[in-house]
Formats: structure tokens, sequence, C-alpha cells
């Protein structure tokens, strides 16, 4: 079992849109990842409904875990360790 702990930094924690970007990533893998809140019983990343149930807010210590899948893993913990409400940069 892989396991990486991150930091949430975005300012609204995992509610509504940036939950929802993390799920998608999530699924995206193609393997049962989970994700915990100390103290916390771990749900499946990929519902949208388990993820936001946790309450995760910013500055939230987390934690993913999956079996055998340290690229997932690392690129997931890096979208939660980013500002998932960040308006998108403008085309120039």
């Amino acid at each position: 079992m892989t396991e990486r702990r991150v930091t949430v930094a975005s300012p609204v924690g995992l509610h509504a849109r940036p939950a929802a970007m993390f799920v998608r990533a999530a699924a995206a893998t193609g393997t049962t990842v989970t994700i915990a809140k100390p103290g916390k019983d771990p749900v499946d990343a990929r519902s949208l409904l388990a993820v936001m149930s946790l309450d995760v807010r910013h500055g939230d210590e987390v934690t993913l875990t999956a079996e055998g899948a340290d690229a997932a893993l690392d690129e997931l913990a890096a979208l939660l360790a980013s500002n998932l409400d960040a308006e998108p940069a403008p085309n120039a």
C-alpha cells in the first residue's frame, strides 16, 4: 500500500469545485484511491459525496492511499497542494 500525506492548499478546502476536480482526477487514475483525515476513516477518493463528507478545510493534512500507484498518488498530492479554486490564467 502506497501512501502520501499532503496539506490542502485550496482556500475553501475540498468543497464543491475543488472536491469535484480532485474526485475526477482520482477516478482517472484507474485504481482505488482513498483519502482520510486524522481521526476519520478513509473514504473512496472517487466519490464526491464521500470526499465532501470528510469536511476537509484549508490547511488540513490528509492521507492518500492506493495499491502500487506511486505516480498517481504523486499527481493527486500535487493537485491537493495547489490552489484548486484559483481562477485560470487569462488567454493572451
